[in-house]
C-alpha cells in the first residue's frame, strides 16, 4: 500500500522536525520545505497527498502560498499557526485552506485531522467518481491527475497547462477563442495582461515538443488557437 505523502511548510525548524518525526512514526512519507521561495517547486517535485502550511513565513505568508497552491492542486491544505483569532481562521479557509490547527497543538489532534482529511480525499469516504478522460487519437488527457499520456509516457502538467490542453483537445480541430481561454484560466480577466496567454501557450508548446509530441497548437490570427493532430498521433 502506498504511503501517503505529507509536505510540511513551516519555517520553525524545531516544530517542522518534531512534526515530521511524529508523522513518520505513523508511516507517512514526509518532506519539509527548505527554500521558502520555491514552495511551488517543492510541491511539484513531491506531489503530496496533504499539505501542512504555516501562516507566518519568510517573504510571503501562508495565505499567499495557499492561493498559489490551489491553482495546481486540490489536496487537503491544513493551516498550522500560533495565530488563534477568528479572522485568521476565516482568512485561512477563504484563501483555500481546508482546516486550521492552532499552536501549541496536541499531536493526537493533528494526526486525527490528517487521517480524517486523507480518508475524505483518498480513502473510504472519497467520492467514487469515474475519472474524466479527454482522448484525441493516441493522446489521452487525465484532467484530475493533470497528466497527458502519449507514446507510452505519463507527462505531468501544471494546472493551466492542463486547462489549455483540455480545451484544445476536446474542441479539435475547431478554434478555441482567446476569450474562452481567458475565462477558463483566470477569474478576473480585467487584470490579465494580453501577453500572459501567449506565454502560457508557449510553455505548453515547449512541453509537447520536449516529450516528442509532433501535434501542433496553431495560432489563428484574430481568433484564437486550435490543435492539429499529427498523422502518427491522430
Amino acid at each position: 500500500m502506498e504511503q501517503h505523502r505529507i509536505l510540511i511548510i513551516e519555517d520553525d525548524r524545531k516544530i517542522a522536525s518534531l512534526l515530521a518525526e511524529t508523522l513518520r512514526k505513523y508511516h507517512y512519507n514526509v518532506r519539509t520545505a527548505d527554500d521558502f521561495d520555491r514552495i511551488l517547486e517543492a510541491e511539484a517535485e513531491f506531489s503530496p497527498h496533504l499539505i501542512l502550511l504555516d501562516i507566518n513565513l519568510p517573504s510571503y505568508d501562508g495565505y499567499y502560498w495557499c492561493r498559489q497552491l490551489r491553482q495546481r492542486t486540490t489536496v487537503p491544505i491544513l493551516f498550522i499557526s500560533a495565530r488563534s483569532g477568528e479572522m485568521d481562521q476565516v482568512f485561512a479557509l477563504e484563501n483555500g485552506g481546508d482546516d486550521f490547527i492552532t499552536k501549541p497543538f496536541n499531536y493526537e489532534i493533528v494526526l486525527a485531522k490528517i487521517r480524517s482529511h486523507l480518508r475524505r480525499s483518498f480513502g473510504e469516504y472519497a467520492p467514487k467518481m469515474e475519472e474524466r478522460t479527454v482522448r484525441l487519437g493516441r493522446l489521452e488527457l487525465y484532467p484530475e491527475r493533470m497528466e497527458l499520456h502519449a507514446h507510452g509516457q505519463e507527462i505531468p502538467l501544471q494546472k493551466k497547462e492542463c486547462v489549455i490542453l483540455e480545451l484544445l483537445l476536446s474542441e479539435s480541430p475547431k478554434v478555441v477563442t482567446r476569450e474562452r481561454f481567458l475565462e477558463e484560466l483566470w477569474d478576473d480577466q480585467a487584470f490579465v495582461d494580453e501577453n500572459t496567454l501567449n506565454v502560457n501557450m508557449t510553455r505548453v508548446r515547449k512541453k509537447l515538443a520536449d516529450y516528442g509530441i509532433r501535434s501542433q497548437i496553431e495560432t489563428v490570427r484574430g481568433a484564437g488557437y486550435r490543435f492539429i493532430a499529427a498523422p502518427e498521433e491522430a
